[in-house]
């Protein structure tokens, strides 16, 4: 895989140590550290999935 076919931004679902779920992005090298306290993955990655397409939208 090159370059040229990853996405830009990636969405990493996390469980934190408190038993609640967070989303981190990757944009390139960079790692923004986890947002949000989620009960539920699904929550998590909803909420990730809005930030990204927020970010995509801004360009």
């Amino acid at each position: 895989m090159t370059n040229d076919n990853k996405p830009e931004i990636q969405i990493t679902i996390e469980k934190l140590r408190n038993g609640r779920w967070a989303f981190v992005l990757k944009r390139g090298a960079v790692v923004y550290p986890a947002q949000g306290q989620f009960a539920s993955q699904l929550q998590a990655h909803a909420a990730g999935q809005m930030a990204l397409k927020a970010l995509e939208n801004k360009r």
